[in-house]
């Protein structure tokens, strides 16, 4: 039975969806999952949740819990990361104390000194990991959702296992692209490159034909330039699409915050569009929610269709021989030049 690792199995709702999605493929269906974290508050709910639907669809995972990363890692085939160390608490600083001194950041998970600190608290600890894993699995394959994806790839490029960075940001804006175009996502043909979380698409194509043009022609429409301008004004000036939203965009060419002005001008929609704040007030509410109640007590233990998520599809080809294709987070160690 291969064994999966998630080191931060905490984060219930993307822990959920991640191992739903390896049960849901077929030839995965016999995976022990070990789901770690400092604490069993909530992997105890994932565990109980996800029983219900092995024995509900009658499945031959199995579930496991621990306190204990190195018990996790002992024998892994692969090890999924997508811990936030320091947590909330954490994250309130990486957003109030820039705040303080004129830094606005609508989400500080990437660059900047939220980047930054996220990066300093993080790399240590992912460099832990994989230290044990060298010694305890030392052929699994790290497959990481930690941020800052680029700044933590780099550091693990110091070390002697197999990895890759992984991000959504891809699948989520071949959806817009459709939804701009008119044209079904399975039938578009692209190539993407560049790093979490700046992805461009180099290549948008529809049975042949360039959909850039069109893609062009529609964000100068004010109805789809309002909701996306900060990524609407780098695609007018660069000539290609990226993967990041407004908010997180904003943050990398930081011309687009750095002051009162180009906030109200650029920045104005609510949330991810640009609000300051918007991803720790989010994280804020989600924990709130899942502190008060059980959100997967009620939860339906039908498999659903696999999620947008690469693991998966990683996992599958690499267990299968099935070709998949996607965007990774490496370190650049000479592939470009």
């Amino acid at each position: 039975m291969r064994r999966v690792a998630i080191i931060g199995a905490g984060s219930v709702v993307f822990c959920k969806t991640l191992i739903m999605d390896i049960m849901a493929t077929e030839g995965l269906e016999e995976t022990e999952f070990v789901l770690m974290a400092p604490s069993t508050a909530n992997t105890s709910r994932v565990k109980n949740y996800l029983d219900r639907v092995v024995a509900d669809n009658g499945l031959r995972s199995k579930i496991t819990i621990t306190t204990d990363r190195r018990e996790a890692l002992a024998g892994a085939n692969y090890v999924i990361c997508s811990f936030q160390i320091g947590g909330l608490g954490a994250f309130e600083l990486d957003y109030k104390i820039p705040l303080k001194y004129g830094v606005d950041q609508c989400i500080g998970d990437t660059l900047g000194p939220g980047g930054v600190f996220r990066a300093l608290r993080s790399i240590p600890v992912m460099l832990d990991v994989a230290k044990d894993m060298e010694e305890l699995c030392p052929k699994a394959i790290l497959l990481n959702y930690v941020n800052p994806m680029a700044m933590i790839c780099w550091a693990l490029g110091e070390t002697n296992i197999q990895y890759v960075g992984l991000c959504h940001g891809v699948q989520t804006t071949l959806d817009l692209i459709s939804g701009y175009t008119g044209v079904p996502k399975e039938e578009i043909d692209f190539s993407t490159g560049g790093i979490n979380h700046m992805g461009w698409f180099l290549k948008i194509e529809h049975k042949g034909k360039d959909l850039y043009p069109l893609l062009r022609e529609k964000f100068e429409l004010p109805e789809y330039y309002v909701n996306e301008k900060v990524r609407g004004e780098v695609f007018r000036h660069f000539g290609y699409f990226m993967t990041e939203s407004t908010g997180h965009l904003s943050e990398y060419v930081p011309w687009f915050r750095h002051s009162a002005k180009a906030l109200e001008l650029y920045c104005d929609e609510p949330a991810f569009g640009g609000e300051s704040g918007a991803a720790y007030k989010w994280s804020t509410y989600v924990a709130d929610k899942f502190q008060r109640t059980d959100m997967l007590a009620e939860e339906s233990t039908d498999l659903p269709p696999r999620s947008i998520e690469y693991c998966a599809y990683i996992i599958e080809a690499l267990e299968t021989g099935k070709p998949f294709k996607f965007s990774g987070n490496l370190r650049n160690n000479g592939m470009i030049a």
